[in-house]
């Protein structure tokens, strides 16, 4: 189920361009989620698109979200759906809140397992 939501949700970034995109299993270190799916948008008006077309496509698919946080200023948005938990940010907070860093204890897993 998470593996497939995770799918979807790759297919619609990449639908509006989504940059740097990197999937961190952590589901052997948290019980939080399965997958962070962590993305990049140029400005706030990419970064709500690409949240924008996540959530139409999961929905369609009969995947609810649980919450939304930081749509309205859009440099960090955090979509949740259980399993899958999606970040996308602009350039700088992607920088500075290094997600990547943060949960190195994670497994880092390539896109193309998600193909």
């Amino acid at each position: 189920r998470s593996k497939e939501m995770t799918r979807l949700a790759i297919s619609a970034l990449e639908d509006k361009k989504a940059e740097d995109i990197s999937i961190i299993d952590i589901s052997e270190v948290s019980v939080l989620a399965d997958y962070f799916l962590i993305a990049s948008g140029s400005n706030r008006s990419q970064i709500q698109a690409l949240t924008d077309n996540v959530e139409e496509k999961l929905g369609r698919a009969g995947y609810a979200k649980k919450q939304i946080e930081g749509y309205d200023t859009a440099n960090w948005i955090l979509m949740d759906y259980g399993d899958l938990i999606i970040h996308v940010f602009d350039e700088e907070n992607r920088l500075f809140y290094d997600l990547e860093r943060i949960w190195r204890d994670g497994k880092r897993v390539d896109l193309e397992e998600f193909k």
